[in-house]
């Protein structure tokens, strides 16, 4: 593993405890399928919570947050929809994406619900 994926992964540890500490249920993480990879899936009462983590050390590469651009997100809901073929017992829950940006410096930690929503 190199630096760059050892300071994901610790980003999304970190996402990941902080839901928790919001009372979020874990379901899984590193979620992987052909078509990618979610970073976790959380169960926010009955909402299933699908979790994009993104990690930026220097702002001058573009904020977390704006990383997450439209292609990302197809690849995103082609994988969420892939989840909930297989998990079937989440199929019939209400979904939403949320982003959790996080970069050094400012507040740390950016928790953005529904963040598909237009």
């Amino acid at each position: 593993m190199n630096s760059r994926q050892d300071s994901g992964r610790a980003a999304e540890n970190l996402a990941r405890d902080h839901l928790q500490q919001q009372g979020l249920r874990l379901l899984a993480q590193n979620w992987s399928c052909r078509g990618g990879e979610l970073d976790l899936v959380m169960l926010d009462g009955d909402t299933v919570v699908f979790v994009e983590v993104r990690y930026r050390k220097h702002a001058a590469w573009g904020g977390a947050l704006e990383s997450v651009d439209a292609r990302k997100r197809q690849r995103l809901i082609l994988a969420a929809e892939l989840f909930l073929q297989r998990e079937n017992r989440w199929g019939k829950q209400p979904c939403r994406f949320d982003v959790v940006a996080i970069s050094p410096g400012d507040s740390g930690l950016n928790w953005l619900r529904n963040a598909f929503e237009t």
